[in-house]
Order: C-alpha cells, then structure tokens, then sequence
C-alpha cells in the first residue's frame, strides 16, 4: 500500500498559515476593543444627557416652588386684609400647593417673621405643629449668607412617613435695601418621582453636601443617607475626575467591587447635583453578544494557533530527537528500541527504515543466543551423561557386593531377630540404589525407561518413610496430605519416589533453624498433582530461571553437584508430566510436579 508523504516544506508552509490566523486573531480582539471604547463612549453621552434632563426638570419644579413660596410669603404679609380673609387666603393657596408643608419668612437680621403651617394636611399625618417646628428647628438656615437668587437645599426628612426637604430662598423686595429670605418644608413626592423616570439608567438627586434629596430606594432618602463616598458624587463635589466650574462630567469608576460607568449635572447654580449610574455589565449588554462573539473567535484563533504550532513543532523535532537516540541505544548493544511512527514525511520514512534494521538485527540477536544457548546445554547433558556412566560404573559393582551380604545374613538371621528389619531396609535401599544407578545409565545411553501402573499415594508414603528420621532430627516438622482415594498414573516408582526424596531433602537444607514441610497429593482437572512444600527463606527471582540447569548449584563448593534439580526435571518430563516452581522470599517455596492419569 504506498504511503502518502507530507513533505517538511508542505509543514512549514502550514505553520505559516496558522501564524497568519493568529494575527487575524489578534485583529479581531483589536476590533472588539475598539467597538468596546466607542460603546463606552456612547454610553457617557447618554448618561450625560440623562443627567442634565433630570437637572433641567428638577430647576423647573425647584422654579415653581419658589413661586409658590413667593406667593405663600406675600398672602402671610400682607398688609389692609382681614385677619379671617387673610387665613382664608392662606389655606385656600396651602390647598392648592399641596406639596408646601410650611412657610417661614426671616428678615435681615435672620430672624423668623412669621411661620405658616398647612394645618389640614399635618392634621391628616398625625402631626402636632409643635413637633414639626421643634424638628423644623434642628435644621437651622444659614439666611446670613445667602444672597439676591441664592439658594440653600436640604433634606429634613421628618420621619419616614413624611420625606421632606428645606428650599430656602433669598428675594429682594421692592421697598428693601436688604433681601428677604423664606424657606419652606416641601414634600419629596414629586424629585422622588423623578428619582425613578429611567428604566434604564439609576438616577438620583444629591445636595452640594453628598445627601440624597431622591432616589429610588426612599429608605436612604428618608434615613438622609450621605452618598458623597460614591466617585461619581465625589466628582460633583469637585473631588477627583470632577469640577465645579463644570456643569457635567463623566467617570468610570469601581463601587464595592462592582464597575460603573457615570455621570453629574449641576442644577441650580450647583446648589444640587443630577447623578446617573449604570453598572457596566449592563450598560453593554446589547453589545455583549457581538462582543462575546469577538472575543471567542479571537481566542479559538489564538489557542489554536499556539496548540497547532506547537504540535508541528513537536512533529518536527520529535522524531528526530528519538531517532537520534535510538541510534545511540543501538550502537551499544541495545536491539530490542522501536521509534513510534507518527509522521508521513521524509522523518517518518527515516524511522520506519530504522526499526525495520533494529528488528532485524534483533531477530538474529535472538536466533544467535537461541544457537548458543542449545548448544552450551548440549555440551552440559553431554559431559553430564558421561559423568553418570562413570560414577554408575564404579558404583554398581560396590553395590552388589552391599546387596549379596545383606540377602546372605537376612537368610541366615531368624525372623524374629531385631536385625531383620535393618537387614530387610538395607537390602530394600541396596536394591533401589541399584535400580537408580541403572536407570542413570539408562539415561546416559539415552534409553527409555519402563513405565507401570502405580499408586502415587503409595509412592509418596515410601518416600516419607525414608527421610522421616533424618527430618526429624533437623527439627523439621512433616504433614502429610494425600488424597483419600488412590491415584494411579503410569510410570516408574523408583525414579518418581526419587524425585520426592531429592525435593525433601532440598527443602529440609533450606531450613537449618528447623521449619515446617507438607507433602501431599491430589486430582486437579484431568491431571494428578504432587506437592512439596516448606516454611523455608525462598528462591530469590534472579535464580529461579536456572535451578533446573545441570551443575547450578547455591549450596557451598563440596556440598552439591547441581544435579539433583535437573535430574528431577528429566525424570518428570519422562513421565509425561511438569514440574513447576512457586516460591516468593520470606514465604516458603513449593514444587508443583503434574502427570497425566
């Protein structure tokens, strides 16, 4: 199947492209920014125009109260009219200036004249004219110092029920050198009306000391609460960002946390202050979409730019950098390295040649171990088999001379004598050294062995009877567990009874200090199984693989010949059947020995 190749050229010109969309990105974020200061501006000119309309409208109504005062102050002194038709005058212009709760004109010198009260509407709130001139007395006016147009603005709020403020007025009379000063107590109801026009923008009123005169929360108004801490107040103050020779300004400022964008007018000869507030969020949430918008795409642009400039770099140098240590590995010996195959470009040809020359070279490094390995064991079963001829040579005439004596003084020793049963196991033993030495030159000559039918439980029974004493003297304490029911397989008594003794005596030698064996049998699937176990120390990992070669050995030069293992391994593999080795350090070590049934 051909390969299709993407050339390093074809990459690079790619990595270009992908610089070219994140300068478009950064294009597209340069727009929204600039889209963003032009709402922003757009949103100062709309504030300040709402401002100077609540100004303008909040001088109109101030206008129009002044006139009423005017004419409240008239009608109280005037001079030629019956005291009844003067009164009746009064209430009847207090009924039709509803929102004037009181009248006080004060002369030159700043003392009061005379003081009228809209006595029907404080008898519709409960409230004594006494009450009202002892709280009317906790705002003293300053009349001293107020001019011809001057005008003094408070709020006096008497009491939740009854939000009002202090307009006092400074009028030249006609026949006074001095001005005349009045002032009167105005219900809130109409600048707090005004406070809530815009559905948009918070709109309020302050005087040129920081106080709500209105707001949309009437509690603050009514508690007199002083907003001046507020940027956009402070700057109608002539605090930072403000002037007072300004009539409007503007300000972006932060209010606990929250941003804000501003604005103030002056009314009034700057006696109070229009201010108008929207939080930022808001004021561009038409635009937020568009803007989001903006935003994401100039940030996808630019993250994908990055990540994708990155991941072809990485392409491009990876490969190169594992080749070269691949490389490396090689040139020390080291075959078995694959370099991971990403790219379809010249690089990834490189390295696709590259592990096909290490897997290659692997592969004979393999067959080559693989011819060494076969042949070492060669030379070992080799030198091994002519070594068990010649001890079996030299042996077994030795042994029938043993064997001839105890067959002769058995038949001369009367049943009954405590020497019948020695003589008896030494011509049992004798006999099956004989059979063991026959059966390694039968080996040695590479023969087969023959094979009958025979009880392993039997076979393990005899066994134990042989090294039961020398396990007990070693402290070594063995249980038996053999299946209850007889196991038969086909095979060769001795040679198995053999391998048993071998594992007992191995694992009695690995318990010096005394320890605990078990020996048993059982029927595992369609096999029957033969076990050794011990309490012993275990086999270390790093020789677990070689205990089964002939003439490996752990035990110390003189005291083992690395044969028994390995013998054992052959008698089992004879009899059609394996033997497997479980043991980890520190908790024992078990021979698991299979034939088939």
């Amino acid at each position: 199947m051909a390969r299709i190749v993407f050339p390093i050229r074809l990459k690079l010109l790619l990595t270009l492209l992908l610089v070219v969309s994140a300068v478009v990105g950064v294009i597209t974020a340069t727009v929204a920014h600039l889209f963003q200061e032009d709402k922003t501006t757009y949103i100062f000119d709309a504030t300040t125009a709402v401002a100077l309309h609540l100004a303008q409208e909040s001088d109109t109504l101030l206008s129009g109260y002044s006139q009423q005062m005017k004419a409240l102050s008239d009608a109280a002194l005037a001079e030629g009219l019956d005291p009844q038709a003067q009164e009746a005058l009064l209430n009847h212009l207090f009924a039709n200036f509803e929102d004037i709760l009181s009248i006080t004109q004060y002369d030159a010198a700043g003392v009061a004249q005379t003081t009228r009260y809209h006595a029907a509407y404080l008898r519709e709130a409960g409230i004594l004219p006494d009450d009202f001139l002892q709280h009317q007395a906790g705002y003293p006016i300053p009349v001293m110092q107020l001019q011809d147009g001057d005008v003094y603005l408070r709020n006096s709020t008497f009491s939740p029920d009854l939000p009002v403020f202090t307009l006092a007025r400074a009028f030249v009379a006609d026949d006074r050198a001095a001005p005349v000063v009045i002032a009167a107590r105005i219900h809130l109801r109409k600048l707090l009306a005004l406070a809530g026009q815009s559905g948009v923008f918070t709109t309020f009123l302050v005087d040129d000391q920081g106080t709500l005169l209105s707001h949309p929360d009437s509690d603050a108004v009514s508690a007199r609460k002083n907003v001046s801490r507020l940027p956009v107040v402070d700057a109608f103050l002539g605090g930072p960002g403000g002037s007072r020779a300004a009539l409007a300004g503007t300000l972006a400022y932060s209010d606990q946390g929250q941003a804000f964008l501003g604005a103030y007018a002056r009314g009034d000869a700057g006696r109070f202050g229009a201010i108008v507030q929207t939080p930022k969020g808001t004021a561009y949430l038409t635009a937020q979409a568009l803007i989001k918008t903006l935003i994401a795409v100039a940030s996808g642009a630019l993250v994908f730019s990055a990540f994708a400039s990155l991941f072809l770099a990485r392409r491009l140098t990876d490969p190169l950098q594992a080749l070269s240590q691949a490389t490396r590995a090689v040139a020390s010996g080291d075959f078995n390295v694959q370099i991971a195959v990403k790219s379809r470009d010249e690089v990834g040809l490189l390295a696709h040649s590259f592990n096909t020359m290490a897997t290659e070279l692997k592969a004979r490094e393999t067959a080559l171990q693989a011819t060494q390995a076969a042949l070492v064991q060669s030379e070992k079963m080799a030198a091994f088999g002519q070594l068990g001829a010649g001890i079996a040579h030299e042996v077994k005439n030795p042994l029938a001379g043993i064997l001839g004596y105890a067959q002769l003084a058995l038949r001369k020793t009367p049943p009954e004598s405590p020497l019948a049963r020695p003589l008896g196991i030494i011509e049992k033993e004798t006999k099956r050294c004989k059979a063991i030495i026959d059966n390694l030159l039968r080996f040695a000559r590479a023969e087969k062995t023959a094979f009958e039918p025979l009880n392993l439980n039997q076979v393990v029974e005899d066994a134990v009877a042989i090294v039961d004493h020398q396990l007990s003297l070693n402290r070594i304490q063995l249980q038996k567990a053999c299946a209850p029911q007889p196991l038969q397989i086909s095979g060769n008594a001795n040679q198995i009874q053999q391998v048993l003794i071998n594992l007992m005596i191995n694992a009695q030698q690995a318990m010096p200090d005394g320890g605990a064996m078990q020996i048993g049998t059982r029927r595992v699937a369609n096999q029957i199984e033969v076990f050794v176990s011990d309490t012993g120390p275990g086999i270390p990992p790093e020789i677990q693989a070689k205990i089964f070669e002939p003439f490996f050995t752990t035990k110390p030069v003189g005291q083992g010949t690395g044969l028994g293992l390995s013998v054992s391994y052959g008698i089992v593999k004879d009899h059609g059947g394996q033997i497997r080795l479980e043991s980890e350090p520190g908790k024992g070590t078990t021979f698991r020995l299979t034939f088939p049934e």
